[in-house]
């Protein structure tokens, strides 16, 4: 950009790195969502784009559910019992999620409540945790989400899955103590 001098002045000022009317798009992808911002004034020379993976998207909604009242685990597939059984867990089972045509999110969500918990309480205070962190970390709309309840654990039953996991993780920590010897 330059200035020249003349009988005219010319007043030359500096785009703005980001523009403040700028719409956000997504486009879908085979492997997520490729979220690409355009302006007015549309830079030619950049193709710029912020593409999530649909495991991370997973991964938002799964740690979403770790405050949600009432709800105390999520249900995984026969495959995560098996990586469960190993000592490997995903950090994202009971969670799927679909790209609608849209190019915006519906999230599908499997957990176990406590006993006791009021099921429609549980399920508005997911659709909102859902999507709080959903749009508010990735800028995507939620379409919609859909809460299947699979089972409902007593306090005992919560009890015994906390001890095992607390088994679990020593075991872990004195394994990995091991191998650092």
């Amino acid at each position: 950009m330059s200035n020249t001098t003349s009988d005219k002045v010319e007043q030359v000022t500096p785009e703005p790195e980001v523009a403040s009317d700028q719409t956000t798009l997504a486009e879908v992808t085979e492997t997520g969502t490729d979220i690409e911002a355009f302006s007015d004034e549309e830079d030619l020379d950049s193709e710029d784009s912020l593409t999530f993976s649909n495991g991370v998207i997973e991964k938002i909604v799964a740690i979403a559910m770790r405050e949600v009242p009432g709800v105390v685990g999520m249900k995984g597939t026969w495959f995560n019992r098996v990586q469960d059984a190993f000592g490997a867990s995903d950090s994202t089972k009971g969670v799927t999620v679909e790209v609608t045509p849209e190019s915006a999110v519906r999230v599908n969500i499997s957990v176990l409540i406590e006993y006791g918990a009021y099921a429609p309480q549980v399920f508005e205070d997911v659709k909102k945790a859902v999507v709080k962190q959903v749009t508010g970390m990735t800028g995507l709309e939620v379409a919609g989400v859909n809460l299947r309840i699979e089972d409902v654990l007593t306090p005992e039953e919560v009890e015994q899955r906390s001890r095992r996991a607390a088994a679990a993780s020593k075991k872990e920590e004195k394994d990995a103590a091991d191998d650092a010897e």
